[in-house]
Formats: structure tokens, sequence, C-alpha cells
């Protein structure tokens, strides 16, 4: 397995495009957190929405294991809107993922806002509550230094 800390890691993003304007700048934190961690020039994927990320995850995943990922970061912007369409997605999306990692024992780091307005969507992409991006890439190279130990 890879070194402690973020050397020699194998990490893909996997971005939604959709609401692009909040997941780019998702994109750019978990980047420069990478990069901090030892992790430099990730391979970045992109989805056309947080519906396809499972997909894209299962087909990195399937890959030889000498050239798939060490572990996943899923990005995403889902928008509550006015009918119950968001909070299906989410839960899907996140099942979905769930059941992903346990299966392979890959982790997959959770990105995919869940926000009720376009400005709490900004603020988690590096406003007011910090960048999730970032948060996410952190948490990966954190749980991928616990299951090293286990």
């Amino acid at each position: 397995m890879a070194k402690a800390g973020g050397s020699g890691r194998r990490i893909t993003i996997v971005a939604a495009r959709w609401n692009e304007y909040v997941t780019e700048r998702l994109v750019e934190g978990a980047v420069e957190e990478l990069t901090a961690l030892g992790i430099p020039g990730p391979e970045i994927v992109h989805v056309p929405g947080s519906w396809e990320i499972p997909v894209a995850a299962k087909r990195l995943l399937d890959r030889d294991p000498k050239t798939r990922p060490d572990g996943l970061i899923a990005l995403g912007c889902i928008l509550q809107g006015e009918t119950a369409h968001a909070a299906l997605l989410g839960a899907d999306v996140s099942r979905a993922l769930m059941s992903l990692q346990c299966s392979t024992g890959v982790p997959i780091a959770w990105g995919v806002l869940t926000p009720e307005t376009v400005q709490q969507a900004l603020d988690r992409a590096g406003l007011k509550h910090g960048n999730k991006g970032r948060e996410a890439a952190r948490a990966l190279i954190e749980t991928l230094e616990v299951l090293e130990t286990l």
C-alpha cells in the first residue's frame, strides 16, 4: 500500500459538472489540500451530474489493482428544489458510494453538497464555512492512514 501521509498515493477526484460554479471550487480546494499533503496532480474525472458519480467511481475501482486509485473523492452539488428530487438523489448517491466503498475496501470521501440555496453552496465551497472539497481530501488521507494500521 501507499506511504504514510500523501506521498505515493493514487487519488482520483470524481466531480459533477452540474452546478459547476460550485463544484469547480470544491475541486480546487481538494487539489490544493492533496498537494499540501504530498499528492500533486490527482486524476480528475468529470461526470455530468452527481447521479453519475457512483458509476464512474465503480469503473475506476474496477481497474487493475496496479492502476486503480487508493482512494476517491466524490464532489458534487445537489441544490434543494420544490420537489423531493434532490433528497432522493442525494440519498441514492450516498447509498451507492457507501456500498461501493464497503464492498471494495477503497475509501470514498463524501464531498457532495446538499444545500438549500446557492448561497449555502457557495459558503461551503470556500466562503463562510471553509471548502468541503478540501475537507473531503483531508478526510480521505486520514482514512487511508487509519486503514493501513488495521
